[in-house]
């Protein structure tokens, strides 16, 4: 029988903490949250691999290395509303939601948010809220947010979701462009979000996400 909570200590300390994730809350939830059963069953020996896991076309669990320096540089507080764009099937929002408040967890796919919502229950993630809609209309009704954290790489951030920010917010996204991607912070200041490269990170574009193709005659 495999023993998942070795290799989630192995995760923390081979993957996490060597990249300068100090915070103890993101270290705590890391160590707590069964990475293996928020992914396919055929994907539970790639849970802990320190790659980014495939769970179905278009989505992929971000590798537990890019995922805690995103948290670290989003300096998580208890008192924080957050919005998870590409929950996938929960993991995410279960390890941002023994931090924060209270998350909403947005999912495009009505099976898969039913599977997450099961996987999050079983779980103890009460304060998880699931949304089922385009990943880049964002969940307006339930905002606006302290934090919004995007699982998955972008080309471009829609004005719908720059709107559901908090004045004084902050929102990590990863920047892909020509295959090079950067994880970049920002910071909601009178009405404009305003970037600061944090490191170098990629992920698969999110369809939402990827610029619309200009044609010239």
């Amino acid at each position: 029988m495999t023993d998942f909570a070795t290799r989630r200590r192995m995760m923390v300390d081979t993957q996490v903490r060597p990249s300068d994730v100090t915070e103890f809350p993101i270290i705590e939830s890391m160590l707590t949250v069964p990475r293996e059963a928020f992914v396919p069953p055929e994907q539970v020996e790639a849970a802990y691999a320190g790659d980014h896991v495939d769970l179905w076309p278009g989505r992929q669990l971000l590798d537990a290395r890019l995922f805690a320096k995103m948290l670290e540089v989003l300096d998580l507080g208890n008192d924080d509303l957050v919005l998870d764009i590409g929950a996938g099937m929960g993991y995410s929002s279960a390890v941002i939601a023994r931090i924060a408040e209270a998350v909403v967890a947005v999912e495009d796919d009505e099976t898969q948010v039913s599977e997450a919502q099961s996987l999050l229950t079983e779980n103890h993630s009460d304060n998880v809220i699931l949304h089922t809609g385009a990943l880049a209309a964002g969940a307006p009704e339930h905002g606006p947010y302290d934090v919004i954290i995007v699982e998955g790489g972008i080309e471009t951030l829609p004005v719908a979701i720059s709107d559901q920010l908090k004045e004084g917010g902050r929102i990590v996204c990863i920047f892909v462009e020509n295959a090079l991607g950067t994880v970049k912070l920002g910071h909601k200041r009178d009405g404009q979000i305003v970037w600061r490269h944090a490191f170098n990170g990629l992920a698969n574009i999110l369809q939402d996400f990827k610029k619309e193709t200009e044609f010239a005659l």
